[in-house]
């Protein structure tokens, strides 16, 4: 079956408009790489605005088995749904990388939404892009291989922390480790690690094993719909 490529992250942004008047007084909060944010089942006190860093939302099975259902990079709202629900959180967030947010808590956010009510249709949209996301990512681990999974997971860190470098390189600068991209994708580090070493020999991919650069995205893109190049 045929996965649809990454959605664009700029759907999961708000738009300046909206951030600019709803986070102007928010609390600066840093997080360090590694840290969480918050944790399934928290309570949902207040959402953040995502001004540095990459996050990485995910969902633990009881059996300890974690999937990532969603990336998100600068611009990105996080903890939204608790503040049209007043649920606790649905997943647990954690840095990727050193991340600086925004915080408003749920009355600042209720004062806001009151007052300006035109403004709530963007966050359903992006409550409707992180449905999106997640059906893809249940899609991709239902019915992708291990290669095709790995190569979207690369596809999408490209698109959020990528730079464009010379003759089509693109560089991800942010540090993400074999077990994070393990995470991404869904899959043992071991079938990673195999992967990843076929694809340095075909030099689709070089760098660190920290700091990917990838040398030809047109290839990864073939890898993640399982077309032959």
């Amino acid at each position: 079956m045929a996965i649809d490529p990454i959605s664009k992250n700029r759907w999961a942004s708000v738009p300046e408009a909206l951030s600019r008047p709803l986070f102007v007084a928010a609390r600066p909060q840093e997080l360090k790489a590694g840290q969480v944010l918050f944790a399934f089942g928290d309570a949902g006190d207040g959402c953040y605005l995502l001004e540095r860093g990459l996050l990485r939302v995910t969902v633990t099975s009881s059996r300890g088995e974690e999937r990532t259902i969603a990336l998100l990079g600068p611009r990105a709202v996080v903890g939204e749904l608790s503040m049209i629900d007043g649920g606790p959180r649905s997943a647990s967030v954690v840095a990727l990388s050193d991340c600086l947010l925004r915080f408003i808590s749920r009355e600042g956010f209720a004062k806001y939404m009151a007052a300006h009510p035109e403004d709530f249709q963007a966050l359903v949209a992006i409550l409707a892009f992180r449905l999106r996301q997640a059906d893809e990512a249940l899609a991709a681990t239902t019915f992708l291989s291990v290669k095709e999974r790995v190569a979207r997971a690369l596809v999408e860190l490209a698109e959020l922390v990528g730079t464009p470098f010379d003759a089509g390189q693109i560089v991800l600068h942010e540090k993400v480790s074999l077990a994070d991209l393990a995470a991404m994708a869904g899959v043992a580090r071991e079938n990673v690690s195999r992967v990843l070493s076929e694809w340095r020999g075909r030099n689709l991919i070089s760098g660190s094993p920290r700091y990917y650069c990838v040398n030809d995205i047109a290839a990864l893109r073939r890898e993640m719909r399982g077309a032959p190049d």
